[in-house]
């Protein structure tokens, strides 16, 4: 998810500085993924099956739209695609791929729902954690297969320290959803604070195996990877 940022040296020195910086860089980003579709995408007015198949275009600019249009009207089944489309040869046809995903992700099917998650979003923006974690915790109740309302969920227990909630619902969103990228990522920054190293590096290595643009897990790798090795030299 976006939400879950690479901070992996704070987390381990600093745990709430480290929430505050993570809710900082999630909401503008989050914001903007929620309420802002692609204009280009939207002008062309395309079917999800034309999207689909554009996505096979020898041009890099359909691709491109392509993706942005499954954000839009893309269902949950056209994620593995999606995955595919991270792996584009054009940079920004990997960049538009991802930003469709949390678009995608965002919808529940459910207009009642997708109204309280907007609602849980605006609580986040203004630091309400505890009420977003309310009303998330409604979005599950109605919707309790929608991975993106436990993802949020996940998110806020982190942000207020209560780790183990956050791992539990982390789990639930991989059920859900294996190729959210974002809750793997999650789980390592979850393990570092618990200092399970190992299985932070095995979240994070997970999370890159879904999405490789992710340069703030590959560094948080190199940070767990000198974590072990000063561990490992402790005990010798």
């Amino acid at each position: 998810m976006i939400e879950w940022r690479s901070f992996i040296g704070d987390a381990a020195a600093q745990p709430r500085k480290s929430a505050l910086i993570l809710m900082q860089a999630f909401l503008p980003a989050a914001m903007s993924i929620l309420l802002l579709a692609s204009a280009a995408a939207q002008a062309q007015g395309m079917s999800r099956e034309l999207a689909l198949k554009a996505l096979a275009d020898s041009r890099a600019q359909t691709r491109g739209e392509a993706v942005s249009r499954l954000g839009d009207v893309g269902i949950m089944a056209d994620t593995a695609l999606l995955v595919q489309a991270l792996r584009d040869v054009d940079e920004e046809v990997r960049d538009r791929a991802e930003q469709a995903m949390w678009r995608l992700w965002a919808r529940s099917g459910n207009q009642e729902v997708d109204k309280l998650y907007r609602t849980g979003i605006q609580q986040m923006s203004v630091g309400g954690l505890e009420e977003s974690i309310a009303t998330f915790t409604r979005v599950i109740k109605l919707k309790p297969d929608f991975a993106e309302g436990w993802n949020k969920r996940a998110t806020l227990y982190f942000l207020v320290g209560d780790l183990r909630k956050s791992l539990a619902d982390c789990d639930e969103v991989i059920k859900r959803n294996p190729y959210h990228f974002g809750a793997l990522s999650g789980y390592a920054q979850i393990y570092v604070r618990l200092e399970y190293y190992e299985r932070a590096l095995e979240y994070s290595r997970r999370a890159l195996e879904v999405n490789p643009n992710m340069d703030g897990v590959r560094r948080n790798i190199e940070r767990i990877e000198r974590l072990l090795d000063q561990r490992r030299g402790k005990t010798i």
